[in-house]
């Protein structure tokens, strides 16, 4: 099977999961790839759509990448004859936390809290009011971490310091997924001769944690243990309006924003991956524990931490 796969951090590791697969070049969210990704698709049994920004300066900079950019790219699939599968990688941000502490039904109606969130479901709706659909399979995963990625870095950097603010606490529940778990998750159902086409997936693996936990898991990873600072919402606010400032300042994007801290208080971030395991016999293999020392030693050769 021929496989083409756009992907960004932290799915950077779907192409080498699928050997097969290759990037698709360019841009997507700007003009020039209505040109180029027609020709890039040609031939392609597979699409694997795992590109998207994490962090913008506005909203408009998430649409015209998550949203927009998914349009282009399902546009030219849609030309190719011989595409037949396309998955996009959204996220769990695009249905919302769950209230109720459960995993919420996956056609519950969304409820995305954040710029990114929204910018990513209009990606999902782009690929299900296409003539994709029916081939199309959306993956919505949880928190991934593992080496590459940078978003857990100031998280173990913290707890080398020694220090550890946490927002309400940390005991907001959290679904997690180590990066080349999720990635052989979405390579198998971009594979797969099962029924998977029209599906929605969740791939964590198999626990519900807090960021106390995942903080424990990284303080043994890395080897000292952290002071843990109880922070309020509003405290978390303020660092992010001095982030926004910077972020201004420097005509740059950031993470730390208003925004993304309206997101992280909400208490419940939950899904499961039963339907995941049943179509397709994924099972994740690298728990809390292992996954955050594997990640803490690729930091440690990177100079990352």
């Amino acid at each position: 099977m021929a496989l083409i796969s756009l992907s960004s951090s932290p799915a950077r590791a779907t192409a080498s999961a699928c050997s097969s697969a290759g990037p698709a070049p360019g841009a997507f969210s700007q003009p020039s790839p209505t040109k180029k990704l027609p020709v890039a698709v040609q031939g392609i049994d597979a699409v694997i759509h795992a590109a998207g920004l994490i962090k913008a300066r506005k909203e408009a900079e998430f649409d015209a990448v998550n949203a927009d950019g998914t349009a282009n790219l399902v546009r030219a699939a849609e030309q190719s004859a011989s595409v037949k599968r396309f998955v996009y990688v959204s996220s769990l941000a695009a249905h919302g936390p769950s209230p109720a502490g459960a995993p919420r039904p996956r056609n519950a109606p969304a409820m995305p809290v954040s710029a990114y969130g929204r910018s990513k479901l209009a990606g999902e709706d782009n690929v299900r009011a296409s003539a994709l659909a029916p081939r199309a399979v959306i993956f919505r995963p949880p928190v991934i971490y593992g080496p590459r990625d940078p978003a857990l870095v100031p998280f173990f950097r913290l707890a080398r310091f020694r220090v550890a603010p946490l927002l309400m606490g940390g005991h907001n529940r959290i679904s997690i997924v180590f990066a080349e778990d999720a990635a052989r998750a979405i390579c198998l159902a971009t594979t797969a001769e099962a029924d998977v086409e029209g599906k929605v997936y969740c791939p964590e693996d198999g626990h519900v944690h807090t960021w106390r936990d995942l903080l424990a898991a990284i303080e043994e990873a890395v080897g000292r243990r952290a002071l843990r600072l109880s922070a309020p919402r509003w405290a978390f606010s303020a660092a992010a309006i001095v982030s926004e400032t910077f972020g201004f300042a420097a005509r740059r994007a950031v993470s730390l924003t208003r925004d993304k801290v309206r997101e992280m208080a909400q208490r419940h971030w939950v899904c499961s991956s039963d339907d995941l395991r049943r179509d397709t016999g994924w099972v994740p293999s690298i728990d809390i524990r292992s996954g955050a020392k594997l990640t803490a030693d690729w930091y440690r050769r990177e100079r990352w931490i």
